[in-house]
């Protein structure tokens, strides 16, 4: 029995034909948000350090792994800001905010700068795999061109992980389903600054949003899926 989780509760999923397309394999995209070093280098000089973040990358990509092996296609999204800063017309809020910190990053103005060391990615990349990294606010569709990518693939559920789960994440899921994308969020390939933060995102997701459920569910549900069609 396939579960979800709703406000953190587990639960068996909906048999009701809403519910269950979210389940189809056939019109799914995973969309993987800013696993890159910026986030993620083990490095003092981290412009913004997700050190739980670092710690899903092996999980990441064996999500991404088995979601190849069943056909769904992965993207891969990256912050990106010109060396110049014109991308910042007026100062980010979170740059002012997060350096009033206890023990505030010591780099963050170099944070997602395109050619730098910090905007590689730390999780694996497949030549089939589809990129976006234009990415230069919270949400993954502003002002990038996912949706226009969503829609040339026929993509009308997307699957959601990485960094920030309360920020990057979120801000996408409320995005895509204002779109009007099903939405499924991974708890267990998604990570925030500490655990509280990321199940008060993954509770939003579950109340308001989509879908909440762990990378092995929803592998499985794909997987049988998949062999029926066969």
């Amino acid at each position: 029995m396939t579960t979800y989780y709703v406000r953190g509760q587990r639960k068996d999923f909906p048999e009701n034909p809403f519910f269950q397309e979210y389940l189809d394999p056939r019109r799914t995209a995973v969309v993987s948000i800013d696993m890159h070093e910026g986030h993620l280098a083990d490095d003092p000089m981290t412009p913004a350090p997700s050190p739980r973040g670092r710690a899903i990358i092996d999980a990441v990509d064996a999500f991404h792994d088995e979601a190849r092996a069943l056909g769904i296609p992965i993207i891969h999204v990256r912050s990106s800001m010109r060396p110049s800063g014109v991308d910042e017309g007026i100062p980010s809020a979170w740059r002012a905010i997060v350096a009033e910190r206890d023990n505030p990053p010591v780099n963050v103005a170099e944070h997602a700068i395109e050619g730098s060391r910090w905007a590689r990615f730390s999780t694996r990349i497949e030549p089939g795999d589809e990129l976006v990294t234009t990415k230069k606010r919270f949400s993954a569709f502003y002002p990038t061109d996912l949706d226009f990518l969503l829609r040339q693939m026929g993509v009308r559920t997307i699957v959601l992980n990485g960094v920030l789960s309360h920020c990057c994440v979120l801000n996408t899921a409320f995005d895509a389903q204002n779109l009007d994308y099903r939405v499924i969020a991974l708890p267990d390939a998604s990570a925030g600054l500490d655990e509280e933060m990321e199940k008060a995102a993954m509770d939003i997701i579950s109340l308001h949003l989509g879908v909440v459920m762990d990378a092995a569910e929803l592998t499985a549900a794909w997987a049988a899926r998949s062999a029926v069609v066969a």
